[in-house]
């Protein structure tokens, strides 16, 4: 296998963000409070309060902040802090906040730091740290940090009631599942339910659990909701200028793929594929020895770090670390001491490039990465956005970087071929969330339902009349006004379309037919199959309880969402064939295009743009043109007869179609919609007519 085996020449982005870097997300207010933080705090007196926040933006102090004010404050007896992990547990350390203005400084005893305490969270080995929780709760001391594994193990031994009238603040939230499995969700559950305690829930992720609730609709709806956007984030950052994301394609063994895309001279966290998966060779340990094979000349070991020295091209040494290598538990507790060693922590310099597999994820704080490369698909979405977040931290001299995923071209001869184009799929809907999670938020509103307050409306101001597009640069929202756009009558369906689009958004680019039909069968698949259709079944089956004028107004506030990203991503790009433009130009001025662009908004227009035609752009660039016809002719190859309940959301679109213009879809039509409207009433009649004759 020769070294050119990947098939782009070089890695296309599939989505580029410029920032305005305007130092706004760094700069604390007079308490020391950063933006996010101060947003946080202004809420500290809801009982259930939940920080969606990217990684880096302080949540762990934003927690400090509002934790001592309802101590102090507010009347509640003691604060938990629930981490994932143990090393996380660092994140709650001591801090004296009054230096930045704050009337208290945060402290906790060393004993009530059980992350600190020696033993892993197994039940067997835990019973000393149920025991110190035990303490804890009879003690007068106020703060207690320790893992989730903790906590749980606390809470079957000693029961809900124990915890009244305290605050319990879980982080990284999206571990957390309504999975009755989850047992931390469960008993979160009867938190609630018991109404005693007072919860703050913190994430960096913005896919909770995946495709999976993280609680139950009517458990979340108790929660207000902070949202700090990774729009404000990068924007307000001082020194990082831009963020690239992008897939690679490659054929062979990635080993012999990897250095188009391993820069020695970037700061680097590779992870290499799970040994589960098709990427892997099944041997780790090689595989890490390849990589640093590839990258030059092996000099030895430092023995102060543990850290690999190696001569690449031009005599420099690279010192990568190895995370991979669990043979030695000495060796690799050097190297993790190593890598957290806060005398180093802005030392540019300490290390070069982090090989790891399951580590370096989440919670892992390297501010000066500059390139976080993947290789193989990551079947949680969850884990890409934290894989992402270790490289968007912002770090002097350190003004772009990148998140690229090197992925093993399907081959439409391989057995394996449906596996292969589900890894792709998957590597695409990753990419996609991405965007929605960087672009500026939207607003909907129908048209003349009137201006918002903050927004900039144009030099004109805004017009009566007219469909109207206005812009607040310091949050970075967008407000639009569509036509014919439904408005949701219930205060839950209010914040999913203002709180959790995203979450929709997640399910629909997850679901496996959607993206296969509306990037590889486009020409058999009509946008609104998709646009009404998938993400119309897709609103029902996640809140079946509300009433279909709030699920109508849920979709097509997620469908509008996502198209208007898109959209904005090739306008951005200005057509160009070679990718590059979209480098230089942020995100957000694809959205104002758009405004320029189109002067009356209505929802059909937004249903009658396949929401996956921007993605599939970037795949025609990104792999050989060969292989793309061959992997459509397998795809159009599965395509079926219209199944029952598409038939049956097909009619009921087509009751819908006779109510607004007084006759039925023709299937002669010209309108290809309408003619697979009236297609879906025939086939359900054909269903409906075998069901009577089954039924004798």
């Amino acid at each position: 296998m020769t070294a050119d085996n990947p098939t782009n020449k070089r890695t296309i982005p599939s989505v580029s963000i410029t920032t305005a870097r305007t130092g706004a997300s760094t700069k604390p207010n007079s308490m020391g409070m950063r933006v996010m933080q101060e947003r946080a705090y202004a809420r500290r007196g809801e009982q259930y309060l939940l920080i969606k926040s990217p990684p880096a933006s302080g949540k762990s102090r934003a927690l400090m902040f509002i934790a001592l004010d309802k101590l102090h404050n507010q009347g509640l007896k003691q604060a938990i802090i629930v981490v994932p992990e143990r090393s996380i547990g660092g994140s709650f350390a001591d801090e004296p906040l009054t230096k930045g203005g704050f009337w208290a400084d945060w402290t906790v005893k060393p004993q009530w730091n059980l992350c600190n305490a020696p033993g892993i969270d197994e039940p067997k080995v835990a019973k000393s740290k149920v025991k110190a929780v035990g303490e804890f709760l009879a003690s007068d001391d106020k703060v207690l940090v320790c893992t989730h594994a903790t906590f749980r193990f606390a809470v079957d031994e000693l029961g809900v009631e124990a915890f009244d009238d305290r605050l319990i603040a879980v982080d990284e939230f999206h571990h957390v599942s309504s999975n009755p499995d989850n047992r931390l969700g469960a008993q979160l559950g009867q938190f609630i339910t018991r109404d005693k305690v007072h919860l703050v829930a913190m994430t960096g992720s913005y896919f909770r659990g995946d495709a999976e609730a993280v609680l139950v609709p009517q458990d979340e709806a108790k929660f207000d909701t902070v949202t700090y956007t990774y729009y404000e984030q990068l924007n307000g950052y001082e020194h990082l200028k831009s963020l690239d994301i992008g897939y690679f394609f490659y054929t062979g063994p990635y080993l012999d793929a990897i250095m188009r895309v391993l820069d020695p001279a970037l700061k680097t966290i590779v992870h290499i594929p799970s040994v589960n998966s098709r990427e892997s060779t099944k041997d780790k340990h090689k595989e890490v020895e390849e990589v640093m094979d590839a990258l030059g000349e092996w000099k030895g070991v430092d023995p102060a770090t543990g850290f690999h020295l190696i001569e690449v091209e031009g005599g420099r040494i690279v010192k990568v670390a190895d995370l991979v290598d669990d043979g030695d538990s000495a060796k690799r507790s050097k190297v993790l001491s190593a890598l957290k060693d806060p005398a180093q922590r802005n030392n540019r310099d300490h290390v070069d490039i982090i090989i790891a597999l399951g580590m370096a994820k989440e919670g892992f704080d390297w501010i000066w990465c500059e390139h976080a490369l993947t290789v193989g698909y990551r079947s949680s979405l969850t884990e890409i956005i934290q894989i992402i977040g270790r490289a968007t931290r912002d770090a002097p001299g350190k003004e772009r970087s990148r998140f690229t995923n090197l992925i093993a071209e399907p081959d439409a001869a391989e057995a394996l071929v449906v596996d292969a184009i589900n890894d792709t799929l998957k590597a695409i809907a990753a990419s996609l969330l991405m965007e929605q999670v960087l672009a500026p938020r939207f607003e909907f509103t129908p048209k003349g339902a009137g201006k918002k307050e903050g927004f900039d409306y144009g030099p004109d101001g805004y017009a009566e009349g007219k469909t109207n597009v206005g812009f607040n640069e310091e949050r970075g929202l967008f407000h639009f006004e569509i036509k014919g756009l439904v408005t949701p009558e219930t205060p839950e369906a209010t914040r999913i379309c203002t709180e959790d689009l995203n979450e929709v958004i997640t399910a629909f680019v997850q679901d496996k037919s959607a993206l296969e039909r509306g990037l590889f069968d486009r020409e058999n698949t009509l946008p609104e199959e998709l646009t009404q259709l998938r993400m119309g079944k897709i609103v029902r089956d996640r809140y079946p309880e509300l009433s279909e004028t709030d699920q109508e107004a849920i979709r097509q506030h997620a469908i509008a969402a996502l198209n208007m990203t898109q959209k904005a991503k090739q306008l951005a790009s200005g057509g160009e064939s070679d990718g590059e433009s979209r480098s230089n130009t942020a995100l957000i001025d694809g959205v104002r295009l758009i405004a320029m662009d189109v002067r009356d908004l209505d929802i059909d227009l937004i249903d009658r743009i396949n929401p996956f035609d921007a993605a599939y752009a970037v795949l025609a660039k990104a792999m050989d043109e060969k292989m793309l016809k061959q992997v459509a002719a397998t795809i159009a190859a599965k395509r079926v007869s219209i199944p029952y309940e598409e038939a049956r959301e097909l009619a009921l679109r087509a009751v819908r179609f006779k109510q607004e213009r007084g006759r039925v879809p023709d299937i002669t039509s010209q309108d290809a919609w309408e003619k697979r409207l009236a297609e879906g009433v025939t086939a359900l009649a054909r269903y409906r007519a075998q069901q009577q004759a089954a039924n004798g």
